[in-house]
C-alpha cells in the first residue's frame, strides 16, 4: 500500500484511511474492532474519527461513542498504539450536540483534546483536526447560497488562529498530539492558517479534510492550488459520495439499514441529477469490468493533492471491496471516460 507524507510533519500515512463514523449506530463495537483488525492486516496505518461521532443519525446521547469504541480497541491492544496514525476532530461553532456548539479557541481546543484522549484511552493523538471553521463554511451543499460577507473580519480570524496554534504548540510540546489539521476549509482559510503559522513560528496545518469524489469536485481549482503549494494535503471524506458511487442505490433501490434508508436525502445529495451521474459513472465501470466502488476510490488516489481517501464500511464485505482499490490502476481509457462523465455532470448535487 502506498504511503504519503502528512504535510511537513515527517509522519507517513497510507493512501487509504479507515473511517469510523458509523461505529456506535450502524455498527456495533465488535464490528468496529473487526474493521480495525482487518484494515491493519491489509496494511492500512491510518484511522479517522471525531468527537461528535457516530452519525446516522447524530444524537446527543451517542456523541463520543465512536471514540469510546476505538478506546476499547486501544485498551485491548496497548502494545500496538504506536503502529498506526490516529486522527480525530474537535467540533466547531454551531455543532450543538457537542459541548453546546462552542467556538474553537485555544482553551476549548485543549479541553476537547483531553476528552478525546480519555475516550480513546490513549496518551496522544497523531492528528487533531478542526472539524468546522468558526466563521462558517460553504461545505455540505451550502455553496449554492454561500455569502462570505458579514462574517468574522480577516484580523479577527488571524487573532483566533494565533490563539489556537499557540495552544496546539503547547500540547505538541507536552506530547499529547503530533500534528494538526483542517476540515471543511477554503483556499483562503488554508493560506491564512499557513501565513499565521509562518509569521508567528507556530505549528503548521498538515492536512485538510474536505468532501471529495467523482461527484463532488469543488476542491479541484483554488483549493487544490493552495493544498499543493502549502503542503496541506487532502484527506478526502465521502470518496464514494455517501454510497452513491457504489451503485447500490441504482434504480430506486434502498437497502434496509443503509444510509439512504436512514437519511432519505443523503444530506441533499440524493437528487435526480445525481442519479443520472451515478448511472454514467457505473456504466464506465461496467464497460471496463471494474467494481464501481474500487474505480471511484482508485480515481481519488490519482489526484495530485491527495494524501489519503477516507472510506467507511458497514460490513466486512464492503471493507474488503474498498481495500481492494489500493491495488487498482486505472487505464488512460478509463480516466478519459471518467473525465467525459464529469464534463457532462459537473455538479450533480
Amino acid at each position: 500500500m502506498k504511503m504519503n507524507p502528512l504535510g511537513r510533519t515527517g509522519i507517513q500515512v497510507t493512501n487509504l484511511c479507515l473511517g469510523s463514523m458509523t461505529w456506535g449506530t450502524q455498527n456495533t463495537e465488535a464490528e468496529g474492532h473487526a474493521q480495525i483488525d482487518r484494515s491493519f492486516e491489509y496494511g492500512i496505518n491510518f484511522v479517522d474519527t471525531a468527537e461528535m461521532y457516530p452519525v446516522n443519525p447524530i444524537a446527543a446521547e451517542t456523541i463520543g461513542n465512536t471514540e469510546r469504541i476505538i478506546g476499547t480497541w486501544n485498551a485491548a491492544n496497548a502494545s500496538r498504539r504506536g503502529d498506526y496514525v490516529l486522527a480525530t476532530k474537535i467540533s466547531g461553532a454551531g455543532m450543538q450536540h457537542t459541548r453546546g456548539g462552542a467556538r474553537i479557541t485555544g482553551k476549548t481546543f485543549a479541553e476537547a483534546l483531553e476528552g478525546s484522549l480519555e475516550r480513546m484511552q490513549t496518551d496522544y493523538v497523531d492528528l487533531y483536526q478542526l472539524h468546522w471553521p468558526n466563521r462558517g463554511s460553504f461545505q455540505f451543499r451550502q455553496y449554492w447560497s454561500y455569502d462570505p460577507s458579514g462574517r468574522d473580519s480577516a484580523d479577527e480570524v488571524r487573532d483566533e488562529i494565533e490563539d489556537i496554534l499557540t495552544a496546539a504548540e503547547k500540547l505538541i510540546e507536552a506530547g499529547k498530539l503530533r500534528a494538526i489539521g483542517l476540515s471543511n476549509e477554503s483556499a483562503w482559510g488554508m493560506a491564512t492558517w499557513a501565513r499565521v503559522a509562518e509569521e508567528k513560528g507556530l505549528p503548521r496545518m498538515a492536512s485538510i479534510q474536505n468532501e471529495y469524489s467523482l461527484m463532488c469536485r469543488i476542491f479541484d481549482t483554488d483549493a487544490a492550488e493552495a493544498s499543493v503549494n502549502e503542503d496541506i494535503g487532502l484527506l478526502a471524506f465521502s470518496p464514494l459520495a455517501v454510497g452513491l458511487l457504489t451503485g447500490k442505490y441504482r434504480n430506486g433501490v434502498v437497502p434496509k439499514g443503509s444510509r439512504l434508508d436512514i437519511s432519505p436525502s443523503l444530506g441533499g445529495r440524493y437528487e435526480p441529477r445525481a442519479q443520472l451521474a451515478v448511472e454514467a459513472y457505473c456504466e464506465v465501470a461496467e464497460k471496463y469490468g471494474l467494481d464501481p466502488s474500487q474505480m471511484a476510490l482508485a480515481w481519488c488516489l490519482t489526484r495530485p493533492f491527495m494524501t489519503s481517501a477516507i472510506f467507511g464500511a458497514t460490513s466486512l464485505d464492503q471493507l474488503e471491496i474498498a481495500l481492494g482499490s489500493s491495488d487498482l490502476t486505472l487505464s488512460d481509457e478509463v480516466m478519459k471516460d471518467l473525465d467525459a462523465v464529469h464534463k457532462a455532470h459537473p455538479m450533480p448535487y
